[in-house]
């Protein structure tokens, strides 16, 4: 048995934002409930409604910017950088420049739609 798993096809979800969101392991992906690993890209001027998750956020930024709105906090990130949001901190995440903003993003314990808790 393999020591390893190589994603070639992660799970695109299906989106109504213009938000590209490919899920390389997570729960739909790899059925790993422990960790979920992302690549999204953000297209200009997108924006989430506030949410407090049920777990970790580690962003990291690869192009362009993005903005996060954290206890009335506004902080925006370019590439290069990254954040570490705890779990259960109401955050809004933003791309609200000119320009898409391509990132990682890595959730312990992994992403679930049901541990969002959207404001919407």
């Amino acid at each position: 048995m393999k020591k390893y798993f190589i994603q070639k096809s992660p799970f695109v979800f299906p989106t109504t934002d213009g938000k590209l969101i490919e899920e390389h392991h997570g729960i739909v992906a790899t059925n790993n409930s422990e960790i979920s690993i992302a690549h999204m890209v953000a297209p200009p001027h997108w924006k989430e409604p506030f949410q407090t998750p049920e777990f970790d956020e580690y962003t990291y930024i690869i192009k362009g910017k993005k903005q996060f709105i954290i206890s009335d906090e506004i902080i925006i990130l370019e590439a290069g950088q990254s954040i570490k949001i705890d779990k259960n901190t109401r955050v809004q995440y933003s791309n609200p420049f000119d320009e898409i903003c391509e990132y990682i993003a890595i959730c312990t314990p992994a992403f679930s739609i049901e541990k969002v808790n959207r404001e919407e």
